[in-house]
């Protein structure tokens, strides 16, 4: 969830998949025990607070929407929907709207179906089989934030009620990522938004509302189901 230069990840559905990815890519990430030396600033004792509220999670559900600007076109593709999250290395997209779409990970492999297409994208659920150096698999908590971002600046939003993060990669370990911004609810540590910017000038933009944190999901929630007259391709 690196994509083709000059090409908008909405036009393609390997690069969207790793879009979508990268834009969820915060919501479940324990951090980084112990941490750098010295005090905390604000901004870092805020993303720590929100470490420590998903990483004991086993499951999650929200309400998201999500927006992404075509490059060079002046449209914003939008999509909205309902996600899940569960452990060991499980998601779904629920989308609204009548265009079939399907993003599932079911523990062994994620599963991409673009609107209108009749194939579904499966890929191992690995860092290899992603592709590239970004840690795909923190947003499962396998990995740890403060390791790989650094808080750049902390702003309150709507009289403090919110805290907009700005982050930015350390080292190599999100190669793809130029900054993300990150809105989170001072009072309850939620993340409310996330926006990803990529260094080949791509935005993506996710709206989460509804954040319930251990819900009670079906057990087969997160079971891949081949659709009629689809096939699924290894790519």
């Amino acid at each position: 969830m690196t994509p083709l230069a000059g090409v908008s990840p909405a036009h393609n559905p390997q690069a969207r998949m790793r879009t979508l990815l990268l834009a969820c890519v915060l919501l479940l990430l324990p951090l980084a025990r112990g941490g750098a030396a010295g005090p905390e600033n604000a901004g870092e004792a805020l993303l720590r607070r929100i470490g420590e509220r998903y990483a004991a999670a086993h499951t999650l559900s929200a309400k998201f929407r999500q927006e992404i600007p075509l490059q060079n076109v002046g449209i914003v593709r939008k999509a909205s929907g309902t996600v899940y999250f569960g452990r060991p290395l499980k998601m779904r997209w629920d989308y609204n709207g009548p265009e079939a779409q399907l993003f599932l990970a079911d523990g062994r492999h994620f599963y991409f179906r673009p609107a209108g297409s009749s194939q579904v994208i499966r890929r191992v659920v690995d860092e290899k089989g992603l592709g590239g150096k970004i840690p795909l698999l923190l947003l499962f908590g396998k990995g740890e934030i403060m390791s790989l971002f650094r808080v750049d600046a902390s702003d309150p939003r709507k009289g403090g009620e919110e805290m907009l993060l700005r982050l930015s990669p350390r080292g190599d370990g999100a190669p793809e990522v130029r900054r993300i911004d990150l809105v989170v609810g001072a009072g309850d540590a939620l993340i409310r938004e996330v926006h990803l910017f990529d260094r080949l000038g791509g935005e993506n933009h996710l709206y989460l509302t509804d954040v319930t944190v251990n819900p009670s999901l079906p057990a087969d929630l997160f079971r891949f189901r081949k659709p009629a007259g689809v096939s699924v391709v290894d790519g």
